[in-house]
């Protein structure tokens, strides 16, 4: 399973602008995508309420899954980039 582990660097961490964006990447996917935290809590990252339960912030860290595909790769880096942009 492609993974991507990503430290939150967004400087207001995980609101609901990009939370929402998350999601939509998420559910663009043909597959199934997480978000696993440090403490291993894992949620399905085309759930709102399910990501603004972990109330992430800046320093953060978490690891990004999705199922294999042609596209598993880019939709990682787009996903990291709203966790930690710039990065």
């Amino acid at each position: 399973m492609p993974a991507r582990s990503v430290v939150v660097s967004a400087h207001n961490g995980v609101h609901a602008r990009p939370v929402a964006e998350l999601v939509r990447l998420a559910q663009s996917h043909d597959g199934t995508v997480t978000l696993r935290t440090a403490d291993g809590t894992t949620v399905d990252l085309s759930s709102v309420l399910a990501v603004m339960d972990l109330a992430l912030g800046p320093g953060d860290a978490v690891v990004l899954e999705t199922a294999p595909g042609a596209t598993a790769e880019a939709l990682l880096d787009r996903l990291a980039e709203v966790l930690a942009p710039g990065r």
